[in-house]
């Protein structure tokens, strides 16, 4: 992996996470195609299916010029192998084909919130990011308005841009792990600005 102030923290934090650190950081390194890490998260999440449980995790690197997007899941024995497995998938994203940075940030008590500079207080963040190569679209019939109205006006509805969403929550995953993520999505939204 390329030296850079932020590249030895990413490893630090692979390692302190303990999900296959060797393979997801190979992966990484690889995508990184020899730029610097400018900032990242990491989110490792369990998933329980049936009696078993599966880990995953989400790596998401900010380079000069792109946004990388990392998954590794864990498989269990299949046909195609014979003993459990990781499946590793990484996409890169040009940083000017960022379309769109969404950050719904929930906060209890707001009224209650301390003044700026003190510990965070927000309980949960989702960070929705879209560069067009998924679009979703959400059809309802539409109205007039009138509920006696029988004729048929249509549909409305919306197009959205939601390639990717990542939700971390300080119950499941800690306060740290939310002030993270809402530091690296202060980190995108700049990085899209600039362009």
């Amino acid at each position: 992996m390329t030296t850079s102030d932020r590249a030895g923290d990413l490893l630090t934090t692979l390692d302190r996470v303990g999900y296959y650190p060797a393979e997801v950081a190979a992966a990484v390194a690889d995508s990184l195609a020899g730029e610097t890490v400018v900032d990242y998260v990491v989110h490792h999440e369990p998933t329980f299916d049936r009696d078993e449980v599966r880990r995953h995790i989400t790596v998401l690197v900010l380079t000069p010029t792109r946004l990388l997007v990392t998954h590794t899941d864990e498989n269990p024995p299949d046909d195609l192998l014979p003993e459990p497995y990781t499946s590793t998938t990484t996409e890169a994203v040009p940083v000017d084909r960022v379309g769109s940075v969404s950050v719904s940030r929930m906060v209890g008590s707001p009224a209650g919130r301390p003044p700026a500079g003190s510990p965070s207080v927000v309980a949960e963040a989702v960070l929705t990011v879209g560069w067009g190569t998924v679009s979703r679209l959400d059809l309802e019939p539409a109205d007039c308005g009138d509920p006696d109205c029988v004729a048929d006006h249509g549909y409305t509805g919306t197009l959205g841009t939601d390639d990717f969403s990542l939700r971390v929550s300080a119950t499941a995953d800690g306060a740290e792990a939310v002030d993270r993520l809402l530091s690296f999505c202060r980190t995108l939204s700049a990085a899209t600005v600039r362009r």
